[in-house]
């Protein structure tokens, strides 16, 4: 029998665990390789009233929430950090890639941009050491269901912050409670079958009196919340227009049910004598219904004035610009380009975009504004961690620009910023390249002209440019 023992490094354990995992997904990703390939379910008529009516809510549901955050963490990304003059930094950047940060970034801009707030955790690397025998900074983005930061209500500044989890490998949920030179941990005394307890007697310390030090002099966990007023709570990037997603999925339900019940001639007759049925169980009386639509069905009446006639069709028109109109509010109220709604959009020209764009780069370079502080004490706290005594508050974080331009466009600015002397590193990072590639493309650039001086020759032969004075001013007689 295998042992079941909770290890990360026991594979009897992580055989079951991983292979459980396994089964758990593979229905799902059956059902969505089912769709990719374009071979859904078919369709079936529902077991009961119930089922039917909760089917046919559930497809007027239409996403538009997850447009507008994401149309916001698309523009948002930041390149790497640099010093105060804009030269790379190498330490920093050795440290953003080794946190993968270029991905795990925009898993906190979403976060913040879904849920309100994004989190980043720094502590000691695993298995990473710098030259100086400390270990590297390990830099984690964690979920807002899991973390949360006290401030001082005088200055601002966090003071006191909480990282909880549940473990899925003993079913514990475990704590640390974070200060600016210590973390207290702690674990529940039961095993928490979902959510955590909160009782004053369901958790238990499990550290030494003291608490753990961790020697980084601020606190390690950075809270990114997504433009919070003053005095405010932050909310997601779409808080202002849930009420309109509200509206707009009862519009749709409101039409699905016209296109289903009238949106298509409805057939009546009169004159026709049903036949009832009285259900020996329930004493109910129901009306047998023999005329059914079906393109192999004729209906036939017995009754001598029997008529069947159709009602007209109700126009889906209405429904339709009301969708449209509720859809464009929604982009409008949220600041989010209408070109991401097509609709009556076609071949409009780049000013046109730009002019769409304005409201909707302004909202995410206030973004950009906040996350770069937040940026600026992860880099603060991964420095702390190395052993590195560079202070980082005044580092310049680098971010691509929110604002699209075509190639044509930025080359044509590159050329004129050129000609009225901008240095080539600048005009690179104007183009949005990361520092690295600022310093590749300016050392390339400087080697080149090196290499072109090297091979002129030590005495050019005389040319129209090089021509002594004399010969000069002979040939100008």
């Amino acid at each position: 029998m295998l042992d079941e023992t909770p290890d990360l490094d026991n594979p009897d354990f992580m055989l079951l665990r991983l292979g459980r995992r396994l089964r758990r997904r593979q229905g799902v990703l059956d059902e969505w390789w089912r769709y990719y390939r374009g071979r859904p379910p078919m369709p079936q008529l529902p077991k009961n009233a119930q089922q039917a009516f909760e089917e046919f809510q559930r497809k007027a549901r239409t996403n538009f929430c997850a447009v507008i955050a994401n149309a916001s963490v698309h523009r948002l990304l930041a390149l790497g950090v640099t010093g105060p003059d804009g030269t790379p930094d190498d330490n920093a950047s050795r440290w953003w890639q080794l946190n993968r940060l270029d991905s795990r970034q925009k898993q906190v801009w979403r976060c913040a941009m879904a849920q309100s707030t994004g989190y980043m955790l720094v502590g000691p690397h695993p298995t990473r050491v710098e030259d100086n025998g400390r270990p590297s900074p390990l830099i984690t983005a964690e979920h807002p269901s899991e973390c949360i930061v006290e401030y001082d209500p005088e200055t601002g500044e966090p003071v006191v912050g909480l990282k909880a989890w549940h473990s899925d490998l003993d079913g514990y949920g475990y704590a640390r409670v974070l200060y600016d030179d210590t973390s207290f941990p702690y674990r529940t005394k039961e095993r928490a079958a979902g959510r955590l307890p909160w009782g004053p007697d369901s958790w238990e310390y499990v550290g030494d009196d003291e608490g753990e030090p961790h020697g980084l002099g601020r606190l390690p966990l950075v809270e990114f919340a997504r433009m919070p007023d003053l005095g405010e709570d932050p909310e997601p990037e779409f808080a202002c227009v849930m009420d309109g997603q509200d509206r707009l999925n009862l519009g749709i339900l409101n039409r699905m049910a016209a296109s289903r019940y009238s949106g298509f001639r409805q057939a009546w007759i009169k004159g026709h004598k049903f036949a009832k049925r009285t259900d020996p169980a329930t004493g109910l009386v129901t009306v047998e219904q023999p005329f059914v639509p079906g393109p192999g069905n004729i209906w036939a009446s017995e009754g001598e004035n029997a008529q069947f006639g159709q009602l007209d069709a109700t126009d889906l028109r209405p429904f339709l610009d009301e969708h449209a109109a509720d859809v464009r509010d929604m982009l409008i109220i949220s600041q989010t380009p209408a070109y991401y709604y097509g609709s009556d959009l076609v071949n409009i020209s780049a000013d046109a975009i730009a002019a769409l764009d304005v409201m909707h780069v302004a909202k995410v370079r206030e973004h950009i504004a906040a996350f770069g502080e937040g940026l600026e004490d992860v880099m603060s706290l991964a420095a702390a961690q190395a052993g590195v005594l560079d202070d980082y508050t005044e580092a310049t974080v680098r971010w691509a620009d929110p604002q699209y331009f075509s190639p044509a466009v930025m080359a044509d600015a590159a050329t004129k910023l050129s000609s009225i002397g901008y240095p080539l590193d600048v005009i690179a990072e104007r183009l949005g390249e990361t520092p690295q590639q600022v310093r590749r493309i300016t050392s390339g650039a400087a080697a080149a002209k090196l290499l072109a001086a090297s091979l002129l020759p030590a005495n050019p032969a005389p040319t129209a440019g090089n021509l002594p004075d004399e010969t000069a001013a002979a040939d100008g007689q």
